[in-house]
């Protein structure tokens, strides 16, 4: 992509997806990022300008549309038409199937009619489904926000795993954050819980990293046990495993990782013990 004559000025396009967090990309006056959100089995394109007025240059017919992620499904309105996030609402990125943006599909077709989404915005329309969760910004940047069934919903709110791994990312002997929510008996919707590796040479220490999610997370959003593991396990593509992760839950009897609960009063991670497991289980000690 050429600079337009006479601005002097390098921009650079970058291939964006779920795994990588724009929110941590520099911003430069000198230099203008051109970030690239693209799904391979359909063409659907954004662009963002960070030079000029904040905006979201549409090449190709794109929505956020609001999504309920308990039921893992789009949420639709009285006439059955799907309904547009607002601006700083997360929404489910669908874009518009076409002869110029078409969607091939894969081999098994039950894949295939997943990724379909029909009657979107008016009946008889098809969109594509990119299982990418996205919300617009104060600032009118669009912003990755998890994939569809990482997230959850906690004290009835929704958590992005994506953006509590960043935070957790950002400890000092944190190598490598995967963060989930696990069922807790006699509660709705998922806890929070992350594996982690720690950095050699160092130790996982259970106070700082209170005080480190404490100061960038709200409550609900905190990860109320911590996993720490030798390695992470990834698929063939690096994507990051939680289903194995997810059915263990947080019972230590069963889980031969240390394992860590959040201890408001002493503000720090503590060991978990059994004792602990089982007055959460029920229900005498409430989280």
């Amino acid at each position: 992509m050429a600079a337009p004559a006479g601005t002097g000025i390098v921009e650079v396009l970058l291939q964006h997806r779920a795994d990588v967090n724009t929110k941590d990309m520099l911003k430069m006056s000198a230099l203008r990022w051109a970030v690239q959100h693209g799904d391979r089995e359909v063409v659907d394109l954004l662009i963002q300008w960070t030079s000029t007025l904040p905006a979201s240059s549409k090449l190709f017919p794109y929505a956020l549309i609001k999504y309920d992620t308990e039921r893992d499904e789009p949420i639709r309105d009285s006439t059955g038409l799907c309904v547009e996030a607002l601006k700083g609402e997360t929404g489910l990125l669908v874009s518009k199937i076409t002869n110029i943006t078409p969607f091939v599909g894969y081999a098994n077709s039950q894949q295939t009619e997943k990724k379909r989404l029909r009657d979107v915005f008016q009946k008889g329309d098809l969109y594509f489904n990119s299982g990418d969760l996205l919300k617009i910004g104060r600032d009118n940047f669009i912003y990755f926000q998890d994939r569809v069934g990482d997230t959850f919903r906690w004290k009835g709110e929704n958590v992005a795993t994506t953006e509590v791994a960043d935070i957790l990312n950002l400890i000092d002997f944190v190598q490598e954050a995967n963060v989930y929510g696990v069922q807790v008996p006699g509660n709705e919707g998922r806890i929070g819980m992350a594996a982690v590796t720690v950095k050699g040479g160092e130790q996982f220490d259970g106070n700082k990293t209170f005080s480190h999610v404490a100061s960038y997370l709200p409550a609900y959003a905190r990860p109320r046990f911590i996993r720490i593991q030798n390695a992470l396990e990834v698929t063939g593509t690096f994507k990051q495993m939680k289903v194995r992760l997810v059915e263990e839950g947080f019972d230590p009897a069963s889980i031969t990782d240390p394992l860590y609960i959040l201890q408001e009063r002493n503000q720090s991670y503590t060991p978990m013990t059994g004792q602990v497991y089982s007055s959460i289980v029920a229900g005498i000690i409430k989280l």
